[in-house]
């Protein structure tokens, strides 16, 4: 839409990290990334309101640029930065020319709001895959993301570990203290485990007391240890939470071989599995 409606060559959503920015849509370039200390966008993202070069070899910041002096020639570039739910700057909508353009203000109305289109969709998206009550991804978002993670694993050769946990006890926290103290417990404990595991690990609630951290580069008795600190750090909690009630959890763990590749859909069936032994291996003893 962008490209038809202001008849340029080239049109990106384009979404920046801290090394590169990469395209999630692209009209008129046949790359997918470029490095973020080169991009256009990079600037746009700094700001809050449309980054417009009328001409990129007149502007002192980008007049030796590789992508203005090499291919793609850029001269001109309009980006409006695109936001999170939460506001958080994700990257832009931008349009490219490779000839000086001015822009006026109905071209500025008509950028803004293809890029609140834009961001109306991916709000969907998260909606659709962020768990509601924790803000981490539900079951939907995980299998996704997961799914993901273990295609690159194989083509990298990467080992990984899957945890399914499930919440001890927890039915009796909601019959004695109420579903809103259930639902602080479930938060709280969806709080701890991002504040654990790592950035690069996936956590999910997968539904009611269940959740799971998919672990990148971690044979089983590695992501046992990352289980055991956790656990311990669940424990310190609990003495000192005043909840009245405490906080517990069973597990079970499985590895992900990249020699033997399979879905996140059978991991989590084994990993429920040896959750489901190791709680019933409880009860006995209680």
């Amino acid at each position: 839409m962008a490209k038809k409606l202001f008849r340029v060559p080239i049109s990106l959503v384009s979404l920046v990290d801290e090394e590169r920015q990469w395209f999630k849509s692209c009209a008129g370039l046949s790359v997918s990334e470029t490095p973020r200390d080169i991009s256009f966008c990079g600037h746009a993202i700094l700001g809050n309101d449309l980054f417009i070069i009328p001409d990129a070899l007149e502007d002192e910041r980008f007049r030796d640029n590789p992508l203005v002096v090499n291919e793609p020639k850029r001269r001109f570039y309009a980006g409006c930065p695109i936001r999170a739910l939460d506001g958080q700057k994700l990257g832009t909508l931008c349009i490219i020319d490779q000839k000086p353009r001015d822009f006026d203000r109905d071209d500025l109305e008509a950028l803004v709001d293809l890029a609140s289109m834009v961001e109306q969709e991916l709000a969907a998206m998260q909606m659709e895959t962020m768990d509601e009550l924790t803000q981490i991804l539900n079951r939907r978002g995980f299998m996704m993301l997961a799914q993901h993670s273990l295609n690159l694993y194989t083509r990298e050769e990467l080992i990984a570990s899957l945890v399914f946990m499930d919440l001890d006890n927890f039915k009796p926290i909601n019959d004695r203290f109420g579903y809103a103290e259930g639902d602080r417990a479930l938060n709280f404990f969806a709080q701890q485990l991002k504040s654990a595991f790592r950035d690069s690990d996936v956590v999910a609630r997968l539904g009611e007391d269940e959740f799971v951290v998919l672990i990148a580069n971690s044979i089983n008795a590695g992501a046992e240890d990352l289980v055991a600190r956790f656990r311990q750090k669940i424990i310190n909690t609990n003495r000192r939470s005043g909840f009245g009630y405490e906080i517990s959890f069973s597990h079970g763990i499985v590895e992900f071989n990249p020699e033997r590749p399979c879905t996140i859909e059978t991991l989590l069936v084994e990993g429920d599995s040896i959750m489901y032994q190791s709680k019933q291996r409880k009860r006995q003893y209680t």
